[in-house]
């Protein structure tokens, strides 16, 4: 994976070359490359080569391109605003780019990234927006693999709602800077005009507009309650990414990665609320009142929780406070700790004939006088899945061993699951509570157990018994000495 501190060799920038010449020295196929290139800008296109090939001569002779029919002289260059050495001639490319450089015009050197100011990149048209995707000259086949994904990604009636957006522009800016305008615009892109421009329909389209222009409605708020997953962000959904670009505020717990959080507008606010075990910021309390305030100021907000909102996210009392203050939300699923612990174990979470049925509980609920009811499932065969357990592992195991599921249970312990510095262990119940004295384990950490886990492949993890400390299997069988 790339690193986060990563610097761009390559600054992008978009030129302006309206009416502005675009010299191109060569007449063969890289020179025809670049001229089509640039015939996509409103650039005036000037080739020079004495001899020319008879598909850049069709091309030139259809564009109305310039052809300088003569040898290469620097003077060919005055008055134009990039150059592109593209002869396939090493000598004359290295003249062309040194005489570029003595003028003060920048130049890109065909398949030469040495002699290059500038790099072409692979180019989405949608005009006027445009997506360039460049790699400082050092993967062009895998731009041109990204644009082609892009290009499948944005309909052909985007250029016309980007058209259609720049004529009310000025209007909109008249609107309060902010959530309204910010509201405007979203409305803008993705509802009623943006639907018209895609059907064809361009005056139904600016009436749409022009409605959303002129309503007087209070912007109404809402709460995205939104999974932000276990950690690696490329996991997050598609439903939540566009949720957070369209937020005003971020409401984040302390364990959702600032690389997920980082996908949301740069500018909106955002909030940490804690909830890291044995730190909280704020109570659940004030979160809701948090979340019932924003929604009344009429912000969109997405709530960020890790993993998943309903499983031991606390969503539902979230969900009691805004329902009660009349607040609009919705649930965003995301991908809870169990099945992502469970990816990198390889490990069927239900497997035919072994086990049929889950269990998803934290450490925390063995605690008191009686066992939970799920214990008997754990020992009928279910897959149980314990959350936040490191702390409580040597009660875990004691109390399941004692209800009657044999020490020899396979477990599968993950830490930071599905990031890349995930750390994997392996053993029976009987392991379970050298878990306890691992003080190396600073993160989240998911337990699965059951038979089930026997399935696993184990080729990337530790046993966890070699970490066994003295007392731990008396401990894990539940037996006064």
């Amino acid at each position: 994976m790339p690193q986060v501190d990563a610097k761009l060799n390559a600054f992008p920038v978009f030129v302006r070359v309206e009416g502005e010449a675009v010299a191109i020295v060569g007449g063969g196929e890289q020179a025809l490359a670049k001229a089509r290139l640039i015939e996509q800008s409103s650039a005036v296109l000037r080739i020079i080569a004495q001899n020319v090939e008879p598909d850049l001569l069709a091309f030139i002779a259809q564009s109305g391109a310039s052809h300088i029919a003569a040898v290469y002289d620097a003077s060919q260059l005055d008055g134009a605003v990039m150059v592109f050495a593209a002869s396939g001639d090493d000598t004359l490319d290295r003249r062309v780019a040194a005489d570029a450089r003595r003028l003060g015009i920048p130049v890109n050197a065909v398949d030469r990234p040495e002699l290059c100011d500038f790099f072409t990149p692979a180019l989405v048209n949608r005009a006027p927006v445009a997506i360039a995707i460049g790699t400082e000259g050092a993967g062009p086949v895998l731009a041109q693999m990204l644009r082609s994904r892009i290009d499948r990604m944005l309909s052909p009636s985007f250029g016309r709602l980007a058209a259609l957006a720049a004529s009310f522009r000025t209007a909109a800016e008249r609107l309060p800077k902010g959530n309204i305008r910010r509201r405007f615009w979203s409305d803008f892109f993705g509802g009623a005009p943006a639907r018209a421009i895609e059907a064809g329909e361009l005056s139904r389209a600016y009436e749409a507009a022009t409605d959303l222009l002129l309503s007087n409605a209070p912007a109404s708020g809402h709460i995205a309650l939104v999974g932000a997953g276990p950690g690696a962000e490329d996991l997050l959904t598609l439903r939540a990414h566009r949720l957070l670009m369209e937020a005003d505020v971020i409401v984040h717990d302390a364990l959702v990665p600032e690389a997920v959080i980082a996908m949301g507008r740069r500018d909106a606010e955002r909030l940490a609320v804690g909830k890291r075990k044995g730190c909280h910021t704020k109570s659940q309390a004030e979160i809701n009142a948090l979340l019932v305030e924003l929604g009344r100021q009429g912000k969109r907000v997405v709530r960020l929780k890790s993993g998943d909102p309903l499983v031991f996210g606390r969503a539902g009392e979230e969900m009691a406070a805004l329902r009660d203050a009349g607040i609009a939300y919705e649930v965003v699923p995301g991908v809870t700790a169990a099945f992502a612990a469970a990816a990198d174990f390889e490990l069927p979470l239900t497997l035919r004939g072994v086990s049929s049925s889950m269990v998803f509980t934290t450490g925390h609920d063995l605690k008191g006088n009686s066992l939970p009811d799920w214990a008997k499932l754990a020992i009928s065969g279910a897959t149980v899945a314990v959350y936040m357990g490191r702390s409580v592992a040597a009660e875990v195991a004691g109390r399941l061993i004692e209800a009657g599921l044999s020490p020899d249970t396979a477990v599968a312990v993950v830490e930071n699951a599905s990031l890349a510095n995930r750390r994997r262990f392996h053993g029976t119940l009987a392991d379970l509570p050298s878990l306890e004295a691992r003080a190396d384990l600073s993160g989240p950490v998911m337990t699965i157990i059951g038979d089930a886990v026997a399935g696993a492949n184990f080729e990337r993890s530790e046993p966890l018994a070699a970490h066994r400390v003295a007392g731990a299997s008396v401990a894990a069988e539940g037996v006064q000495p």
